[in-house]
């Protein structure tokens, strides 16, 4: 059973738009929602860790996403370009 705030018929309808709309509409709006969902979440690690930095929020969303390793070696490079 899936879970959703829209009514059924809104939802066919939106579904009926997405199948007309061309590759590259689907593809914006697509992009379009991976940005608002990235900016969500840094925007909420933020509010959750008030003490980090801009480029902190930025490292500290890159380990969440990319994992620590990854984020490890962001930091180290960036330290060695102070």
């Amino acid at each position: 059973m899936s879970v959703s705030d829209t009514r059924p018929e809104a939802a066919a309808v939106q579904l009926e738009l997405l199948r007309k709309a061309g590759p590259e509409r689907r593809a914006a709006l697509a992009l379009r929602l991976s940005s608002s969902v990235i900016r969500a979440s840094r925007r909420a690690i933020a509010e959750r860790h008030p003490e980090l930095d801009h480029q902190g929020v930025l490292l500290r969303w890159a380990e969440l996403h990319y994992g620590q390793e990854l984020a490890d070696r962001v930091r180290a490079y960036l330290a060695a370009r102070r």
